[in-house]
């Protein structure tokens, strides 16, 4: 039997409730990459609150620790309270969260309200594309997740230009006071115009796999994170990594076991969802790697202010908000497979470019990159991510949302963690002897370790010497461009390992383009009596 059609009220308010959930993703998504031009102001004494470099790490991870933990668990949740519910509770929690980070008088103060951000945020992304779910028809539901999608990679993208402006305007907390009256209006918005629903029959709760998944996830991102700040091959970030995996591996056999799963382990047995959800994370490994380094090429390298660095990530914005919703035209004339895989291969080549920036490259070699890698993200999120929603019934929307939304923010703080890392180290080991030649370090070892942490430490010093420390600056630039095409490599290798999953697990022209079941991921008896979700 084809799925439950839509109430026909709620179908003729389709799009506006797309445009709400649209401009409820944006506010959440946005505040990940608008937090990292602001980071040097709040480092400031004087304009800002005096953090240090472990204060701003953790101002930073804490959203990402928190909003990856409990993804999962949020869209779970909503699928048996109600999904409204859930993303009413999510945007007031990030909004009081986000007036108390703008207003924090000491970094201890801002870590702990960006912990409570990333916890209102995570109970926001997985309802809206759950909610999608159940709101569109399955013949314009591939359509709406790729305008979806597109808003993420936008939102990713106009980060730091809203971040440029507000600075060069306005004190460091405007950067979360921005959030306010985007919240505020998505509130009122959502409370007219968007319909609840939920799983009719959610079964018993999970008291055993709930906290597995929380604690399992938590502490796999948290050694991910550790490790690019200590090191690959420390004993405390592998041990770290390694409980996070036991503990998973524990959830998954408890899934596997249990009457009344928290998460249906079964759907990864089908290779379209699982490549599905691997390209996810790789395409964001990749992103949130490639906007790590760049950030750092455009404003220390090349010298551009933030609200400059911003701008030039414009033509990645605009190819996503352009392709997006064209996507969905393009799987259904030559499949899932030809377009996630051609997608891949466009965001791979836009990365190999980065192999030929220079010190002084011309900007709009690199702008063609940014857009060509726009237009190779637009054709795979959004593709990828109906596959994903594809082979969940509507009344675990929240549960199939969920997945693909823990997995691109892991795969984004893997991309951070693992491409800075090698960023980090690559850095200092060119860096080093260049350091070594100056007279005045010699008697300090730990200086040197110091200045070769990164290329913002060692022009920090440069700026603080004066013309002594002149001779420095090249060869600095130099360093961290070497270093930067290394970590380029890495991100290519994954890349291409997402175009080689795509060709051999992705379907080609599957009925999910016409609006038909994924896979048998699904067992046919469970599709055959789905209900309609409760719709209010």
């Amino acid at each position: 039997m084809s799925a439950p059609a839509v109430d026909p009220t709620v179908h003729r308010r389709r799009w506006l409730i797309l445009g709400v959930l649209v401009l409820s993703l944006l506010v959440v998504v946005l505040d990940s990459s608008i937090l990292n031009v602001a980071l040097k102001t709040i480092a400031d004494p004087v304009k800002g609150l005096g953090a240090s470099e472990t204060d701003l790490e953790w101002a930073t991870n804490a959203y990402t620790l928190a909003f990856a933990g409990l993804l999962f668990t949020w869209g779970v949740l909503g699928d048996r309270i109600g999904r409204k519910k859930m993303l009413l509770i999510g945007m007031v929690v990030f909004g009081i969260a986000s007036l108390a980070s703008a207003y924090s008088q000491s970094p201890g103060e801002l870590i702990g309200a960006r912990i409570l951000m990333g916890v209102g945020g995570a109970a926001v992304m997985p309802t809206t594309l759950a909610i999608i779910s159940n709101v569109f028809e399955p013949k314009e539901r591939a359509k709406a997740i790729g305008i979806w999608s597109g808003a993420v990679g936008i939102a990713i993208a106009i980060g730091p230009i809203t971040g440029g402006v507000l600075l060069e305007h306005f004190w460091w907390g405007s950067v979360f006071l921005v959030n306010i009256p985007i919240v505020a209006a998505a509130l009122l918005l959502m409370f007219f115009l968007v319909p609840d629903s939920k799983n009719p029959e959610p079964g018993r709760f999970d008291p055993v796999g709930v906290p597995l998944s929380i604690a399992g996830i938590t502490a796999f991102v948290y050694g991910i994170i550790r490790a690019g700040d200590i090191g690959w091959l420390k004993p405390e970030a592998l041990g770290i990594i390694a409980l996070g995996i036991v503990l998973l591996v524990l959830f998954v056999l408890w899934e596997r076991k249990t009457d009344h799963p928290a998460l249906n382990v079964k759907l990864f047995r089908h290779r379209g969802f699982s490549a599905a959800v691997a390209v996810i994370g790789l395409v964001f490994l990749a992103l949130m790697g490639m906007t790590f380094f760049l950030s750092f090429y455009m404003q220390a390298v090349r010298g551009f202010s933030p609200l400059k660095c911003g701008v030039l990530l414009i033509p990645l914005a605009v190819a996503q908000l352009i392709f997006s919703s064209r996507s969905a035209g393009l799987v259904k004339r030559f499949g899932h497979k030809a377009v996630t895989a051609g997608g891949m291969a466009l965001v791979t080549l836009a990365l190999a470019s980065y192999f030929f920036a220079g010190t002084d490259s011309p900007i709009w070699v690199l702008e063609i990159a940014l857009f060509v890698m726009g237009m190779g993200m637009a054709n795979v999120m959004p593709p990828a991510t109906a596959a994903v929603m594809a082979s969940v019934p509507r009344e675990k929307a929240g549960e199939g949302s969920a997945i693909s939304n823990t997995v691109r923010q892991v795969g984004g703080a893997l991309g951070v963690a693992v491409l800075g890392s090698i960023l980090t180290s690559a850095y200092r080991t060119r860096i080093t002897p260049v350091l070594d030649g100056v007279p005045q370090l010699h008697s300090d070892p730990g200086t040197v370790k110091d200045l070769s942490s990164s290329i913002t430490a060692t022009q920090a010093f440069v700026e603080k010497v004066g013309p002594r420390a002149d001779a420095l600056l090249e060869p600095s630039k130099d360093a961290f461009v070497q270093a930067m095409h290394l970590a380029v490599a890495g991100s290519v290798v994954m890349g291409a390992i997402g175009v080689v999953i795509a060709l051999l697990w992705l379907p080609g022209r599957n009925p999910l383009a016409q609006g038909g079941p994924a896979a048998p991921a699904v067992p046919a008896q469970a599709r055959t009596e789905e209900k309609v979700p409760v719709v209010d």
